[in-house]
C-alpha cells in the first residue's frame, strides 16, 4: 500500500522536465499581456467585451484577476496608458461589468475620461504644486518737494509806474438832457398849461 501511495505522489508532483518553459523566456507572453491590459484603457473595447459576453466566462474573470500583477512597481513602469489599470480595478466589480454592456454607460465613461485628460494638467498645477509667495512691493518714500528758485530783486528801472490820465477841463454831464441851474428855459408844468386853456376859452366867448 505504501508503494502505491508513493507512486501516486510521484505522478502528482510535476518533474522538472514536465514544467512548461517559454522558448523566449516569456518575452512573447509579456508583450501579449501588456497589449491586452493597455487595451482596457478604451471604454469602447470594454463595451465590446461585455456585448460579446466575455464577462460571463469564469475563466476570463480569473484572467482579469491574474492581470492585477501589472500594478506592481516592477511592471507598472512599462504601462503607457495608466487608465487601463484604473479600469482593470473596476472590472473586478460585477456591477461595473454588467453596466458596461449598455451604450449609454460606455459614452459616460468615455466622456469622463476625456474631461480628465482635458483638465488634469491644469488641476495638478493649481492644487498640487506649491504656490509661490506673493511678491512684496517695495514702498518708496515720497520724493521731496522741489523748492522754487529765488526770484531776483526788482530794480527801479524794471518797475513801470502807471498813472491815470488827467481828466479834461470840462467834462460832459452824464445826463445829456439835464439843465443847468442858471438856464432861462422854464420847465413845462401841467398846472400852468391848464390855466392857459381856460383863459383862451373865456376870451373866445
Amino acid at each position: 500500500m505504501a508503494s502505491t501511495k508513493e507512486c501516486d505522489n510521484a505522478t502528482d508532483t510535476p518533474s522538472p522536465k514536465n514544467v512548461y518553459k517559454d522558448p523566449d523566456d516569456g518575452r512573447q507572453r509579456f508583450l501579449l499581456e501588456l497589449e491586452f491590459v493597455q487595451c482596457l484603457a478604451n471604454p469602447t473595447y470594454i463595451h465590446y467585451l461585455a456585448q460579446n459576453r466575455y464577462f460571463d466566462d469564469e475563466a476570463f474573470i480569473g484572467y482579469l484577476k491574474y492581470l492585477q500583477y501589472w500594478q506592481r512597481p516592477e511592471y507598472i513602469k512599462f504601462i503607457m496608458y495608466p487608465h487601463c489599470l484604473y479600469f482593470l480595478e473596476l472590472l473586478q466589480n460585477e456591477n461595473f461589468r454588467n453596466a458596461m454592456a449598455h451604450p449609454a454607460n460606455k459614452e459616460v465613461a468615455h466622456g469622463q475620461q476625456f474631461f480628465f485628460w482635458k483638465n488634469y494638467r491644469n488641476n495638478r498645477l493649481k492644487f498640487i504644486l506649491p504656490k509661490p509667495p506673493p511678491e512684496e512691493v517695495p514702498t518708496s518714500a515720497p520724493p521731496p518737494l522741489a523748492s522754487a528758485p529765488p526770484r531776483p530783486p526788482l530794480s527801479a528801472s524794471n518797475i513801470a509806474i502807471t498813472t491815470a490820465p488827467p481828466a479834461p477841463a470840462s467834462a460832459p454831464s452824464p445826463m445829456p438832457y439835464g439843465l443847468s441851474s442858471g438856464s432861462a428855459l422854464v420847465k413845462n408844468d401841467m398846472r400852468n398849461s391848464g390855466i392857459d386853456r381856460r383863459k383862451r376859452k373865456r376870451e373866445r366867448v
